[in-house]
């Protein structure tokens, strides 16, 4: 099995879950490790999240399997956030609303750096960029 399998994951918490330690039990039980992207509880206590988790791979799967007899729902990110290089005029639009900083103003170059690996794909670069340099490429065709 991969040691270093890489996941990012999108899970909705029925209400009454999101207040449990249902992903830190994923570190403890399971031996995964978890950056969380975004979070969200909503006014009827329902809860949104995406985690990217790091580990080994049967061991991923046994902690989505834990995750969904707590009742809550997994679904993995389909789709991922890409950069038309000829397009983007390094406008800096984008780096406001990126949670993950995986677009932020280099210095030196006074040019935006997009760092795919800490993308967390959630498409707030898309709806802001002014010449659409930045795409959404979907996988098996399905949009989240």
């Amino acid at each position: 099995m991969d040691k270093n399998y890489r996941k990012i994951i999108y899970l909705s918490f029925p209400p009454g879950r999101s207040s449990q330690p249902l992903v830190c039990n994923l570190a403890r039980n399971f031996n995964l490790t978890f950056n969380i992207l975004k979070a969200q509880i909503t006014p009827r206590q329902e809860g949104f999240m995406t985690l990217e988790i790091s580990g080994d791979e049967e061991n991923f799967h046994k902690g989505s399997e834990y995750l969904k007899e707590q009742g809550v729902r997994v679904t993995p990110v389909a789709q991922k956030i890409t950069r038309n290089e000829e397009s983007c005029m390094h406008c800096g639009m984008c780096t406001s609303l990126c949670p993950t900083r995986a677009l932020a103003v280099n210095a030196a170059t006074r040019c935006v750096d997009f760092d795919a690996e800490k993308c967390s794909a959630c498409g707030m670069c898309v709806r802001v960029c002014p010449v659409r340099a930045m795409e959404v490429d979907l996988e098996n065709g399905v949009l989240q």
